[in-house]
């Protein structure tokens, strides 16, 4: 397959509306790609997890994690993701992996706080998913926590325990929010965008208690990041969100969705650092036991995380 490797592709109407809320003269051309460059698709095949953004049957990100052994991703070439994983059947997020469906991806290695995102759409699913690449890029490592992840000893297919829908956020998901110290967001840019749009998986991280909840309403700090604002952009445009909150200690999944409303100039107690916030009204809720690797061992707070604050 022949690629130009000069090829950019432009931030899209949201992304730069979004620039410039935050006081940065907008980009026009993003370090993003139409294709995975060589060392993108040499990384995906050493993870054993990876976070994935979904649409519900409402059109609604959700926010799930695919597990596998090493080299349970490849990349047959340079705009092809092959996985060999399906998500677990009581998964919420399962009915949005289907043929057609886009889908945003990250590749992320917490023990080297490297990671890469892929965005496109499922062109097939069988016993696992083949994904046709439409955006690739990398991101810088700040606020990513190290741990080590024990390695699955499944398929991505394993038994878990059954996903429980929470009509509240009771006390358990409130401990395991407010302990975190990363989480995951996706996202999806407004129809109107077309193939300029689609969806988008994303990582957060902060000192724990950095992810404040009031209410049924979660209120995030926004930290000096790249400057992209892919997740920013989507949120003005399209303010739904799904959240993937993971307890590293015994792999419990607590996935939210929730609209979004953002304060672009905060006046108040927020943490250090913070230059915007987000607050998610949650409207949905579920937790799964045991469905990502238990007994994570944590490594050390990012550089950029200990120059941050909490609630």
């Amino acid at each position: 397959m022949s690629i130009d490797t000069t090829t950019f592709l432009p931030f899209n109407a949201d992304e730069r509306a979004a620039q410039l809320r935050a006081g940065l003269t907008p980009g026009r051309i993003a370090p993003i790609r139409p294709f995975m460059p060589e060392q993108h698709r040499a990384f995906f095949p050493l993870l054993t997890y990876l976070f994935t953004a979904t649409p519900d049957e409402r059109g609604w990100p959700l926010a799930s994690v695919l597990t596998g052994p090493r080299g349970f991703i490849t990349s047959p070439d340079p705009t092809t993701l092959r996985i060999d994983a399906l998500p677990q059947a009581d998964d919420p997020a399962e009915p949005g992996f289907a043929a057609g469906t886009e889908i945003g991806l990250l590749g992320l290695d917490l023990a080297t706080r490297r990671r890469n995102r892929a965005n496109g759409s499922i062109v097939s699913r069988n016993q696992g998913l083949t994904v046709r690449i439409a955006q690739s890029f990398g991101n810088c490592p700040q606020y990513i926590q190290t741990r080590s992840v024990p390695a699955t000893k499944t398929d991505g297919r394993g038994v878990v325990a059954a996903s429980v829908d929470l009509d509240r956020l009771d006390e358990a998901a409130r401990d395991l929010i407010e302990s975190a110290d990363t989480f995951f967001v996706a996202s999806r840019g407004r129809d109107e965008l077309g193939t300029e749009g689609g969806f988008d998986m994303s990582h957060r991280g902060g000192r724990p208690g950095f992810v404040a909840v009031q209410g049924e309403t979660l209120v995030i700090p926004d930290f000096r990041g790249n400057g992209f604002f892919n997740t920013l952009g989507n949120l003005l445009g399209n303010p739904r969100a799904g959240l993937l909150f993971i307890d590293f200690s015994n792999g419990d999944l607590l996935q939210i969705q929730g609209t979004v409303t953002i304060d672009w100039q905060p006046e108040g107690s927020e943490p250090t650092g913070a230059e915007r916030l987000w607050r998610v009204k949650v409207e949905r809720a579920w937790r799964t036991r045991s469905a990502f690797p238990s007994g994570s061992t944590f490594g050390e707070f990012s550089p950029s995380t200990l120059h941050t604050g909490t609630w």
